[in-house]
């Protein structure tokens, strides 16, 4: 499409099924990049942490991130979501933890991603102020390998993710080990942040059509199994 406005756009690291980095596949990325195109625009895509990713848009120096949402505290015309994760608290099943609420969480290690403390809502966010075994991971991978090591109670994953990472670190950790899945949250769904209405309004329309063609449906088969 060399007729289409090129746009540098933002996507975090590697977290399959959603963004396998540097392959140009994965759930989301198909779905933007299916979306962007109906809307006449081509990506340049520039892959990093969701930190320097919002830093960057801040800045100005890329026209558009993925995975973020109006709540992420950082200023920018957000489309309407066209993806829904559903985090989820994992813990070890041989550690017995119970898990009944966000608040208990403060009662533990946890380790989440990027920006969690912004985008899983106000009580997940009084309990990462107040718990100082709260972290937050650049690498989602590491999450798991905390996890299965026995180095942090608790993961704040979606679960799909979580699994998939599974699949490229049992060299390395025992991942047969049994987990508990407490859900706790609600889905979240997510956008694209925009440095301009005018683009963002295009991208909406992208993914209107897109949803209408029963391609988006197609492009979410795709990835089914995870």
């Amino acid at each position: 499409m060399s007729w289409a406005e090129v746009l540098r756009v933002g996507m975090g690291t590697h977290k399959p099924p959603y963004i396998y980095e540097g392959q140009l596949r994965g759930l989301e990325h198909d779905l933007i990049k299916a979306a962007f195109e109906l809307a006449g625009f081509q990506m340049e895509l520039y892959y990093g942490p969701m930190e320097r990713l919002h830093v960057l848009l801040a800045r100005g120096e890329l026209d558009a991130i993925a995975t973020t949402s109006p709540v992420s505290g950082i200023p920018a015309f957000y489309s309407v979501p066209y993806v829904e994760y559903q985090n989820v608290a994992i813990t070890l099943a041989r550690r017995e933890i119970e898990l009944g609420s966000i608040g208990e969480l403060g009662n533990y290690s946890v380790s989440a991603f990027q920006r969690a403390r912004f985008l899983l809502g106000e009580e997940f966010q009084a309990m990462t102020v107040s718990n100082p075994r709260y972290r937050e991971e650049a690498r989602q991978v590491i999450r798991n390998l905390l996890l299965y090591a026995g180095r942090v109670d608790v993961v704040i994953a979606d679960l799909r993710i979580f699994q998939a990472f599974n699949h490229e670190i049992g060299d390395q950790v025992d991942t047969r080990q049994p987990i508990r899945v407490h859900r706790l949250f609600p889905p979240s769904p997510y956008s694209v942040g925009f440095t301009d209405p005018d683009k963002r309004d295009r991208f909406n329309l992208g993914l209107q059509r897109l949803r209408e063609s029963g391609r988006y449906q197609r492009i979410e088969a795709r990835y089914a199994d995870f």
